[in-house]
């Protein structure tokens, strides 16, 4: 027998709990035509709820047209509305390049799926808010598990965990230690980084420092830190980190890895008032490409975002269970 999901911790009464949960499973395919539902009685009794609760649900699911009463017979679904998916997409923030992904996941589902996005701002509890007050209402959620350094992982693991794994699609990172089946289209940040930066020995090698500028202000992977410091350790590379463009002037024999956008204006600024040319005195890497970079002949290392909204789409729709690493490049130019 069907019974509905309600959460005793979440604040919304519980007879409206009731009319969602059976709403969301109609949409969801869950809940066919003509099915029919638990009498009053028995799910009060299951719910520990009392009658008029479940009474009042039942009323307006039928005030609403969505389920019928036969009387001597019980309830019964009067509609079925399984015809898209319904998404819930929730990323750490919406840059150029995740207006990318999300475009590309959109345009790859097409009119098969209604898909809703919201924020969490790299906030755990935000993040928390947006799961429980959504939970049963999707038929997937594709989460990017990006938060604060100080946040105790174990925090939204579990939260991540309460989302069922047939339905949890993991986007940009994955989260290994769930130790569970899941859909995840991710980037690799610390060997990406690693071996990008290999394939360009080459070019780094006329060069006698690297200095990543990376900004800890704006949450961007610590992963990619280690995979610069083991690529520089492994090569037997000077090298140095610094937070912001500011900290130190261009030097010559320096090539700098740039993340942020405006550092990259910043430095090509300071490096033309040093009279350096790039690729030449000083070398540029910077991260994902823009079409002023390829004006300005920037060399760029970055995942292709459009390939992995696709991918996660197209996985998405054929109910895969798997574990894809986007792919990540360089593309070289005369900054290097």
């Amino acid at each position: 027998m069907y019974y509905p999901k309600i959460s005793g911790a979440c604040k919304v009464p519980k007879y409206k709990q009731i009319l969602e949960a059976i709403i969301a499973d109609i949409e969801k395919g869950v809940l066919k035509k003509d099915q029919q539902l638990p009498s009053i009685n028995d799910l009060s009794a299951e719910l520990w709820l009392g009658r008029d609760t479940v009474e009042r649900a039942y009323r307006e699911l039928k005030g609403q047209g969505i389920i019928t009463s036969v009387q001597g017979k019980g309830n019964f679904v009067a509609a079925s509305d399984a015809k898209k998916l319904k998404i819930l997409l929730v990323f750490n923030k919406l840059s150029s390049y995740k207006r990318i992904i999300y475009y590309s996941f959109l345009k790859t589902l097409g009119d098969k799926a209604v898909v809703d996005l919201q924020i969490h701002h790299c906030d755990v509890k935000v993040f928390r808010d947006i799961i429980e007050n959504n939970l049963g209402k999707y038929n997937n959620y594709v989460i990017m598990p990006h938060f604060f350094e100080d946040v105790d992982q174990n925090e939204y693991k579990q939260i991540i965990k309460s989302i069922p794994t047939e339905e949890l699609v993991l986007l940009d990172k994955d989260v290994p230690s769930l130790n569970s089946k899941y859909l995840a289209v991710y980037q690799d940040f610390e060997k990406d980084i690693f071996k990008a930066l290999q394939s360009a020995l080459d070019l780094l090698n006329k060069y006698q420092k690297m200095t990543l500028i990376f900004p800890t202000d704006e949450h961007y992977p610590k992963e990619i830190l280690n995979g610069f410091k083991y690529f520089c350790l492994c090569y037997n590379k000077n090298f140095s980190i610094i937070n912001r463009l500011s900290e130190e002037a261009p030097q010559l024999g320096t090539v700098y890895i740039v993340i942020e956008e405006s550092d990259l204006g910043g430095l090509l600024k300071q490096i033309k008032l040093s009279n350096f040319t790039p690729g030449k005195e000083v070398g540029i890497i910077s991260f994902n490409d823009t079409t002023l970079k390829e004006i300005l002949s920037v060399t760029i290392v970055t995942t292709d975002f459009e390939a992995m909204g696709s991918t996660a789409a197209n996985l998405l729709l054929d109910k895969k269970q798997v574990k894809v690493k986007n792919s990540f490049y360089m593309i070289r130019r005369a900054s290097l």
